[in-house]
Parts: structure tokens; C-alpha cells; sequence
């Protein structure tokens, strides 16, 4: 997966909006590796569409516009938990562009932090 902006992805930091460090700590690995298959070669190989990486020293998941048309239950999953536990979304505008409302929730943006 390209790592460059625009509109192909958004950013989950393993940030709360308070600015706290959200635990557990693997979090990301957690959400990477339910969406993982192994390769061939018996090695872990991660979705080209949610990628771990470290930003700033914050864990960080990185999920592309791709995971909302493939697999619309994950994406809606992921977006949900980011929402439950206030993680910081950088991108936010992209979320209704991709198609996607939080089912109980009018206006998102006082829950999704700017990057």
C-alpha cells in the first residue's frame, strides 16, 4: 500500500482525544493481524488495505479506501472502535466521502480529532 495521502487512506492514531496514550499498546497489531493471511513462505502478511506504523512514536493504523469497498463489515468495525475509545483520526473528512456515517451519530466531528 502507498503511503502517501490524499485520498487513499486514513490515519488511526494510538492517541485518544485527551492526548493520552490509548492501552492496550498492541492494539494495532491486534486489528492488522485479524485481517492478515499467511503467504507461502508461512509468513504473516498484512492486508494491502490496514497497514501498522509508527508516526511521531505513536502507534498508528493506516487504513485504505480500498478496506471500505472490499470489506465493508472490517472497515465499519475499525471505524467504530476509533470512535468508541476517542482515538484521533487524521483525515476525517474522508470518512463520509468514502461513504460511511456513524449509525447513532448526526455530526462525527466532535468525536474524530483533526490530525
Amino acid at each position: 500500500m502507498s503511503h502517501n495521502s490524499g485520498n487513499n487512506q486514513i490515519i488511526i492514531e494510538g492517541v485518544c482525544n485527551d492526548g493520552k496514550k490509548f492501552r492496550p499498546s498492541d492494539w494495532v497489531e491486534r486489528i492488522s493481524s485479524a485481517l492478515a493471511s499467511f503467504g507461502p513462505d508461512h509468513k504473516l502478511r498484512y492486508s494491502e488495505h490496514v497497514q501498522p506504523c509508527i508516526i511521531n512514536g505513536a502507534r498508528c493504523l493506516i487504513v485504505a479506501r480500498g478496506l471500505s469497498l472490499n470489506d465493508p463489515e472490517a472497515f465499519s468495525f475499525i471505524l467504530q472502535f476509533a470512535r468508541k475509545n476517542q482515538l484521533r483520526i487524521q483525515e476525517k473528512h474522508l470518512i463520509k466521502e468514502w461513504g460511511y456515517n456513524f449509525p447513532d451519530d448526526d455530526d462525527n466531528n466532535e468525536l474524530i480529532a483533526n490530525g
